[in-house]
């Protein structure tokens, strides 16, 4: 072991036991080697397509059914709806999906590693599209909480299994954009959200329309459950795990690529020996996610009250349902934004860039809402207001938003990727459900908006500082990337 002192002990006070192998990967070359070089050379493909489609509808999902609940729980409080109107169950309606997503992601995420990521992958979007079906027919908001934490366990379970599976399917050069553009859909599902909560509200009655807009978030995901049952385990898994290589080569020829030369399989290591070994990795990949989610569920889910407290409230439901829509948005091309960078400048680069400019914006905002008395308009226009406050959205959705998605399906060995990939994506859930159930609401009610937007700008400043731990994944192979051990064994040639 080595002993370095990082950043004069400004992370935690005190000196931190660096694994020397940690920091010798740090110098590790990044050239293609081995059995999945014809995988790693591979452009972006037709194939690549499929896999995006194919994971990405879920994400797609997975974003309609965490964001509507905002727009529902703005139906319920406008209109108080009996069974459903509760003030003291509002927190706990816009965490509870959130909070059993925890359980998915550490749940699904230990059984893709163990059994394959086909084994399970379609299953979770069964149970994502049952609890949306189920949330729309409940009979009152005690049901409602149980059948949103029943659809939390799918959402969860979809975060460890898309992520890896893209990137197990692509090549170094174009992995972090396959990733990348899979977790895109969620400015397309947030997107959705409003759309289709604010439709329903101008075509139904209020008791009708937030159970269409619930309902609407069973249909993405009943639509991909074939193709990704249909979906051949990934050829590292299926070659380094099961050492099935007939089915590595033909998960290669989907591709249109082929495996070469000397084959390798992963060492087995115990859950034990992964933890010492990786710690690190896991404090990169998971405390940046953590604090990003503080900051994107916390504006996201109460992203009515937040905008309403900087332009002021409308008189229209439908028309506050809109302007809460409007940082959503001004997100979707921060993701679009990740997808072009990402391969280019770097996860880390992007991810640091994009925690500063969250904090650049809460600085300016909550100052901006400080001098004011609270009534930003005595200072610049409503609509440059809600303009610059959602140009947070976009650095989030191009920086951390994206990279802490993508980062851990490339960090971790394939015996324990999914698993990896899950403890961070629960850390980051963790984080999403303090901000919801307990933090935002408390800060907001107490200390005002100001205050609160000023708490966010340090936990996006601490995100990137912690980030500053993270080992750069882009342009080398996974194998290279995860500092994965590998133990030679031939692999005859694939046809």
């Amino acid at each position: 072991m080595l002993y370095i002192n990082i950043a004069n002990n400004i992370l935690w006070g005190q000196t931190i036991k660096i694994p020397q192998d940690f920091l010798l990967a740090m110098e590790k070359g990044t050239g293609p080697s081995g059995v999945f070089k014809g995988i790693e050379e591979l452009p972006f493909t037709r194939s690549h397509l499929k896999v995006w489609l194919t994971a990405g509808m879920g994400f797609f999902t997975d974003a309609y059914d965490l964001f509507i609940i905002g727009a529902i729980i703005t139906i319920f409080n406008a209109y108080k709806l009996p069974g459903f109107y509760n003030p003291g169950l509002e927190a706990l309606l816009a965490s509870s999906a959130i909070f059993t997503a925890i359980i998915g992601q550490l749940l699904f995420g230990r059984i893709a590693d163990v059994m394959g990521r086909k084994f399970i992958y379609g299953i979770e979007a069964a149970i994502l599209s049952a609890g949306a079906l189920l949330s729309a027919f409940s009979p009152d908001i005690l049901w409602l909480l149980v059948f949103r934490s029943i659809l939390g366990l799918g959402i969860g379970g979809d975060y460890p299994l898309s992520a890896t599976i893209a990137s197990e399917y692509s090549g170094r050069k174009n992995r972090g954009k396959l990733v990348a553009l899979v977790f895109a859909n969620q400015g397309f599902g947030t997107i959705a959200a409003v759309a289709a909560a604010v439709a329903a509200v101008l075509v139904f009655p209020p008791g009708i329309a937030w159970r269409v807009a619930a309902g609407i978030g069973a249909i993405p995901a009943l639509s991909v459950i074939y193709l990704r049952r249909k979906l051949p385990e990934t050829p590292r898994y299926s070659a380094l795990v099961k050492k099935d290589y007939e089915t590595a080569g033909k998960a290669a020829g989907v591709l249109g690529a082929r495996l070469e030369g000397e084959g390798v399989v992963a060492k087995r290591t115990t859950i034990g020996t992964f933890l010492r070994r990786y710690w690190i990795t896991l404090i990169a990949a998971a405390v940046p996610w953590f604090l990003m989610d503080i900051a994107f569920y916390g504006t996201g889910i109460y992203s009515s009250s937040i905008v309403s407290g900087i332009i002021g409230s409308s008189s229209s439901i439908a028309m506050t349902i809109f302007e809460s829509g409007i940082p959503f948005l001004v997100g979707v091309p921060g993701y679009f934004t990740a997808v072009a960078l990402i391969d280019k400048v770097g996860r880390k680069s992007l991810q640091i860039a994009g925690f500063l400019g969250m904090a650049t914006v809460y600085m300016y905002i909550g100052y901006l809402l400080a001098v004011t008395g609270g009534v930003i308009t005595r200072a610049i226009p409503a609509f440059l207001g809600l303009g610059i406050y959602s140009l947070s959205f976009f650095a989030i959705d191009a920086g951390p938003n994206t990279t802490t998605f993508v980062i851990p399906s490339e960090v971790f060995p394939v015996r324990y990727r999914t698993t990896g990939h899950g403890i961070s994506a629960a850390m980051g859930k963790l984080g999403a459900g303090i901000s919801t159930l307990i933090l935002l609401p408390y800060l907001k009610s107490v200390y005002g908006l100001s205050t609160t937007l000023y708490v966010l700008a340090m936990v996006s400043i601490l995100g990137a500082t912690v980030t500053l731990l993270l080992r750069e994944p882009a342009r080398r192979t996974l194998e290279e990337a995860s500092m994965e051990e590998l133990v030679p064994e031939t692999i005859p040639q694939t046809p």
